[in-house]
């Protein structure tokens, strides 16, 4: 069945383009893209909502005491590896198929991982609000730390990058980079068949190669002191079995047998066929109906003026006088008139 859909595809009969299905598609889910500009209008709320300012006391600082370094992994690059490479990637697959169904729902499914992991992100953050590894630089950059009689630290430092060192679990970069590119590892997975049982280990790379990124993103944050160990791993879990979710919301599961198509896809193929089967059913139906049409004009002794033409004919007189075939047996050249057709003729004038 899948290669049957498959050699469709290539052959063309199958094609959903932009152009012949992309406003239905989008129509479709109109409720879908209301729902991702609402988690936008969220996550700016939540990133302008000030973290929860945990207490932090002198026996803490042993652990917050990291310098504070500059981002290996810049905050701009994050969408243009998490989410301008996954896309750029739908393109090309769907300048190779031809499938508006799985550019939409590859797109659509990518951006409701990423948002979602975002929104989820954010609203930890700011409930937890622990501090992160540089947080004693934050505070005191001078380097003499103050405390209350409570033994809570008195900051001086920058009020924004104060409330930056709040945010430390779970890891952002983290969260995202496994959101986008745990989604385009799935994407590839299916695309590829990495699970068909034909034992190519090299499909196996191509999948792991986004994962990797993710991983290596993570241990930079560790690495520049911006995040605990456990705040990556957290956010890394986060984001990978967000866009699992958001993966299957469209796609089938990359071991299944259909696994390289959206659902949508598969639908219209059902609907489709369907159509063509009712198609079939009804032309013989038609063809019935005309053959018992003649049959009712046709006299039940000699026939309709001494012709009598066969049972599954819907040939008209025209085309008898004419010459032309009158069943499967006629050999007769289409410019001559048959001696039978004559003779009756004959006869009745």
């Amino acid at each position: 069945m899948r290669e049957v859909q498959m050699r469709g595809v290539q052959n063309g009969h199958a094609a959903h383009t932009v152009r012949s299905h992309g406003a239905a598609v989008a129509k479709t889910h109109m409720l879908d893209w209301l729902v991702l500009l609402l988690l936008v209008l969220i996550e700016v709320i939540l990133y302008l909502t000030p973290p929860f300012s945990r207490y932090v006391g002198k026996d803490m600082m042993t652990d917050l005491k990291y310098p504070l370094l500059d981002n290996t992994v810049p905050v701009w690059t994050v969408p243009i590896y998490a989410f301008l490479l996954p896309v750029v990637i739908f393109l090309l697959v769907y300048y190779r198929r031809r499938d508006i169904y799985d550019l939409h729902h590859a797109i659509l499914g990518l951006l409701f991982s990423i948002l979602v992991t975002a929104v989820i992100t954010d609203a930890i953050k700011n409930a937890v609000g622990r501090p992160r590894p540089d947080f004693f630089w934050r505070c005191f950059p001078d380097g003499k730390d103050v405390y209350d009689q409570l033994g809570n630290v008195l900051c001086n430092g920058e009020e924004s990058v104060i409330k930056e060192g709040h945010k430390s679990f779970p890891s952002g970069h983290t969260s995202w980079s496994f959101a986008g590119l745990g989604f385009l590892s799935l994407y590839l997975s299916g695309k590829l068949q990495a699970f068909d049982r034909s034992g190519h280990v090299a499909k196996l790379c191509i999948v792991f190669l986004p994962l990797l990124a993710a991983c290596l993103v993570a241990i930079s944050r560790v690495d520049d002191y911006w995040h605990h160990w456990q705040d990556v791993f957290a956010g890394g879990l986060l984001g990978l079995v967000v866009a699992t979710f958001c993966y299957l919301q469209f796609f089938p599961p990359p071991y299944h047998p259909e696994g390289w198509g959206p659902y949508a896809y598969f639908r219209e193929l059902e609907e489709s066929s369907a159509y063509s089967q009712a198609a079939d059913t009804v032309n013989p139906l038609n063809a019935e109906l005309m053959d018992s049409h003649v049959e009712s004009k046709e006299d039940d002794s000699d026939g309709f003026l001494g012709l009598h033409l066969a049972s599954d004919s819907t040939m008209p007189i025209e085309d008898a006088e004419s010459g032309r075939r009158i069943g499967p047996s006629a050999s007769f050249r289409p410019d001559e008139t048959h001696p039978f057709i004559k003779s009756n003729i004959n006869s009745i004038y």
